[in-house]
């Protein structure tokens, strides 16, 4: 996937779909698990109504529609040699 279909600008485009004349508005925009991530709450104006979503920022700069993965605590283990 390239960096432009990671856009924000593209995702509200291809999820809204707010046609000619619909208007986009940015309801909220914020931190998620202190600065794990961003997201943003968008809306769109559409002849059948608004339609809204959120868009959550992953750690390569792109925007999805679902959150990034939670990190974890994990554990290695080394073989000591002999």
């Amino acid at each position: 996937m390239n960096t432009a279909e990671k856009s924000l600008h593209y995702l509200v485009e291809k999820w809204l779909a707010p046609g000619p004349g619909g208007r986009i508005r940015v309801v909220r925009f914020g931190h998620i698990r202190g600065d794990a991530g961003r997201y943003a709450h968008v809306e769109a104006s559409t002849r059948t109504g608004p339609r809204a979503i959120f868009f959550f920022r992953h750690g390569d700069g792109g925007w999805c529609v679902f959150p990034p993965r939670m990190q974890r605590p994990s554990m290695t283990a080394y073989r000591l040699g002999t």
